[in-house]
């Protein structure tokens, strides 16, 4: 691990906090995509007839 010096707690907590918004975006486009093929699936059954 580099010598961070004085800021490592500073340094480390951005790297956490990027981490976790990184998280919350990729589970939220996900979510969204699950979501959004659910949708087109009902659709095109209701088109099918």
């Amino acid at each position: 691990m580099p010598d961070l010096g004085q800021y490592a707690i500073e340094v480390l907590a951005a790297y956490g906090a990027s981490i976790v918004v990184l998280g919350v975006l990729v589970i939220g486009t996900l979510h969204a995509s699950r979501s959004a093929k659910a949708r087109l699936a009902e659709r095109e059954a209701q088109t099918d007839g």
